[in-house]
């Protein structure tokens, strides 16, 4: 029926809510790690470094690079195999018999199959092609059942990378912050070193929790929002007096722009 001419019309509508302001998400994405840029020259992996110019002098060619988890051993697997065209394995992926080939084998201690480990290390020694491994521990004392496979990995050359100065921890979160285009103030920059774990990878994974914090703030990355984005990790629980304010070199008061987000030229 059509309405009564004297009957109210619909409500007016309701009026729209202000736009708040547009703020980027930052989506809690665990990506798989990425090899970026060049292993930086340091005192802890200065022997294998040299060791990894001189593939011909390698004792049956092949070589095995050990070290706590942290310091580099995978990403200087990773710059190997891609600066000469070698493929690259994982450990816990081996199996079967593998073709002979140039290989790198991250995580070579921790393999499916002894046997594929075996296989090949005797196809590279037969053809004399370049064999890399990585693991925790040198090679002679990874437990393999294996007889003849503990015998090959005891004629294995072996050389260690130790913990990283602190030089290059510095090195490291400063070109991390740079690659995410964070601007961090270098008060900042110490008081995070002087608590993160000395791992280059705890490096990139604090560099990652605080863009994405930062993105969901919308602001700087400061002590305040690294003590909440870190806040499950050892040494930045807040004090139990703490007000949640921090000191004033906590932000930069540059203004924006005027300091440049490339690279840092020591990188």
């Amino acid at each position: 029926m059509p309405a009564h001419p004297h009957s109210p019309g619909p409500p007016p509508a309701a009026p729209l809510p202000a736009p708040s302001p547009l703020r980027q998400l930052a989506l809690p994405l665990d990506l798989p790690p990425v090899f970026q840029g060049e292993v930086m020259p340091d005192r802890s992996n200065a022997e294998a470094r040299a060791w990894l110019a001189r593939v011909s002098a390698w004792p049956a060619q092949r070589l095995a690079v050990f070290g706590p988890e942290g310091v580099g051993k995978s990403h200087l697997l990773r710059q190997e195999a891609v600066a000469r065209g070698w493929r690259l394995l994982q450990g816990p992926a081996l199996r079967g018999v593998p073709e002979p080939a140039p290989t790198a084998l991250d995580d070579a201690d921790c393999v499916a199959e002894e046997a594929a480990l075996f296989h090949l290390i005797n196809a590279c020694a037969a053809q004399r092609l370049p064999l890399l491994m990585a693991g925790r521990q040198p090679p002679a004392r990874w437990p393999v059942a294996l007889p003849d496979l503990a015998s090959r990995l005891r004629a294995t050359a072996a050389v260690g990378i130790g913990e990283p100065s602190d030089a290059l921890l510095a090195r490291l979160l400063a070109r991390h912050f740079a690659e995410r285009q964070l601007r961090v103030p270098e008060a900042v920059q110490e008081w995070l070193l002087a608590r993160l774990p000395r791992e280059a990878g705890a490096i990139a994974a604090a560099a990652a929790r605080l863009d994405r914090a930062a993105l969901a703030a919308g602001g700087a990355v400061t002590r305040a929002l690294a003590r909440a984005a870190l806040a499950d990790w050892p040494g930045f629980e807040a004090p139990a007096d703490w007000t949640g304010l921090e000191p004033l070199d906590d932000v930069s008061m540059e203004p924006a722009g005027a300091a440049s987000l490339s690279t840092p030229a020591l990188l």
